[in-house]
């Protein structure tokens, strides 16, 4: 049984037998990463998913729905807001939830790789949680809960509108395999808001535009670093369908995950602090979630972006290496199947 990239990831992600599992960077390389490979050997003129198919790895491309035009203000500084108040909020609007926030050109061409079982098709929102910080800044959005409450919600209100007005225009035209909120609204020792604050400023629009994506077939995933165990609960009762990218040194374990979720998916998992000690650690990081892999539900990959610390040869023994489990997953999967069916 020979999939196609598309075919392995369905099978992978709804818990069906599948022939191995997607070897796949979930996000793109550091650019330092790639800089650094350059030097190295990786030809300069390849970029994105190019790089991808020089390394022979199957594709996940991507397309981010930009909620902010072209020529929208920039902060000040990195972590620096745009608006701490109303009036502001409403000076910056022009600039916001634009009508052709869909680039049918590139779309287009992702759906003919898609279609043709080459690649999986996957785009991306500024989640409730994420794009208010974007607006607020980092340090006054966390004070905004409290401090500017109705503005706010005003924010996620309309976030929620645009973005019910782009998945009809997604759905009218594509079939996208899944689908990414960016939120990272944890750290490495959990959640940076309370289940309460969750429940009241970020559930009841989660709630509004989750139906509306998960009727077309399209999985819904929750993007967040640090340790996420603890919000998992509040994703599932959003209807959210899965997590990634589970950081290892934020002392995520997807074993245990698995244990107390078992029908969230998984996309990640892989400690990226071994790719530079050598083959004996990645092999055993390997090990570690083979298991979960094979019983589906879990793409393994890097658990975040490979780093700059990877050189270029020990990339190539990961991937050699993940090859390598890749197909032990499959066959474990196979197995598991045909044992049922007995």
């Amino acid at each position: 049984m020979k999939m196609t990239t598309r075919e392995r990831f369905q099978a992978a992600m709804n818990f069906r037998p599948f022939d191995r599992l997607p070897v796949v960077e979930w996000a793109g390389w550091w650019t330092e990463t790639v800089a650094r490979w350059r030097q190295e050997g990786l030809p300069g003129d390849l970029e994105n998913s190019a790089i991808n198919r020089y390394f022979d790895m199957d594709v996940f491309l991507t397309e981010w729905i930009a909620v902010t035009t072209p020529d929208c203000p920039h902060p000040a500084s990195h972590g620096a807001g745009l608006v701490s108040n109303e009036e502001e909020y409403e000076r910056l609007l022009p600039f916001l939830y634009p009508r052709n926030a869909v680039n049918h050109e590139s779309w287009s061409l992702a759906t003919r790789e898609q279609q043709a079982g080459n690649a999986v098709m996957r785009f991306t929102f500024d989640g409730f949680f994420w794009f208010p910080r974007r607006l607020f800044g980092i340090e006054n959005h966390l004070y905004a809960f409290y401090d500017e409450a109705e503005l706010m919600h005003r924010i996620n209100a309309d976030l929620t509108a645009f973005m019910l007005r782009v998945i009809d225009e997604i759905f009218s035209r594509y079939q996208p395999d899944f689908m990414t909120f960016a939120e990272d609204l944890s750290y490495n020792h959990g959640p940076m808001l309370s289940k309460e604050m969750f429940d009241e400023f970020l559930l009841p629009y989660y709630r509004q535009v989750i139906p509306r994506i998960q009727e077309h077939g399209c999985l819904c995933i929750i993007d967040s670093d640090g340790d996420i165990g603890t919000a998992i609960p509040w994703f599932e009762a959003a209807g959210l369908d899965g997590v990634l990218p589970l950081e290892r040194q934020a002392g995520v374990d997807v074993a245990v995950l698995r244990q107390r979720h078992p029908s969230f998916r998984f996309i990640g998992a892989f400690d990226k602090m071994t790719m530079n000690r050598g083959e004996a650690a990645m092999r055993a990081e390997f090990e570690r979630l083979l298991p979960v892999a094979a019983e589906g539900g879990l793409i393994i990959s890097c658990d975040h972006q490979t780093p700059p610390g990877v050189s270029l040869e020990q990339y190539q023994l990961y991937l050699r290496l993940f090859r390598e489990y890749a197909d032990k997953a499959g066959q474990l999967s196979l197995r598991a199947s045909q044992a049922a069916a007995l």
